[in-house]
């Protein structure tokens, strides 16, 4: 297994907040509009779930299966190329100032990681700009 940590990312509003907001994947319908498009196709989501494609990829699906309020969200893939998973971390500064790290434990095959490890470093650290710049 390998780690890939995104670089601390500093969100201008309240843990809580980021957290009810983040932990409910309905949410995606909200913030839909910020979300990119490029080769990301047939999304779908529930509380706990979502699905899309991603034309360089495929299918890939995720699910949410450990919330510690306030603190941490845990996903899993549930379909991948590359079985992963996903841990959201959010610590309170201060009243209106949460900062947010991700990191993605993937199973990559030997060959590959070379490959793979530098997109996904890109990757995990887009990955948290995009949710620290979300509508909170």
């Amino acid at each position: 297994m390998t780690d890939f940590t995104s670089d601390t990312q500093q969100i201008p509003h309240g843990t809580v907040t980021v957290f009810e907001t983040l932990s409910d994947l309905n949410n995606l319908a909200r913030l839909g509009e910020t979300l990119p498009v490029n080769g990301l196709k047939d999304l779908s989501y529930d509380k706990d779930s979502c699905r899309f494609k991603v034309d360089t990829i495929g299918s890939i699906a995720l699910r949410i299966i450990e919330r510690e309020p306030h603190k941490t969200i845990k996903l899993v893939s549930e379909s991948s190329p590359i079985p992963f998973t996903c841990w959201i971390q959010l610590v309170e500064a201060g009243d209106s100032d949460t900062r947010l790290r991700l990191t993605i434990r993937a199973d990559i095959p030997l060959m590959l990681k070379p490959m793979v490890s530098k997109p996904l470093e890109k990757g995990v650290n887009d990955l948290a700009t995009l949710l620290a710049s979300l509508p909170y």
